[in-house]
């Protein structure tokens, strides 16, 4: 019975340390930027219309975009995911906590409320 607890214990702080944590797309500062990852999961076409400075950017419709985030997107670095309103970022965290990422921060606001 003590190795049940002690598992199920385990595994609660496992699945805490791998939670999407969601923020204003306001609230990142720069170094934030320059410590993590900041992905942009729109269009190219809504990317070259404007983005935050330093984003990399993989369409989340792309077929390939698990490949391009592997190949792209170091995981030990903390992965700021947004889209234009929120909606596609919110199922790109999801993907990347599914790929392996751990410490993924969701702009739940999107580039709608980036000051330009």
């Amino acid at each position: 019975m003590k190795y049940v607890l002690l598992f199920v214990f385990c595994l609660g702080i496992s699945a805490c340390s791998s939670q999407i944590k969601t923020k204003s797309i306001t609230e990142i500062s720069q170094n934030d930027i320059k410590t993590g990852t900041l992905l942009d999961v729109r269009t190219p076409q809504e990317f070259n219309r404007g983005a935050v400075p330093n984003a990399i950017n993989i369409n989340w419709m792309d077929a390939g975009f698990a490949t391009q985030v592997q190949a792209q997107v170091p995981k030990d670095k903390t992965v700021y995911v947004y889209c234009q309103a929120g909606v596609r970022s919110a199922k790109a965290a999801q993907k990347l906590k599914e790929l392996g990422y751990t410490d993924i921060v969701e702009l739940s606001d999107g580039y709608a409320a980036y000051p330009k």
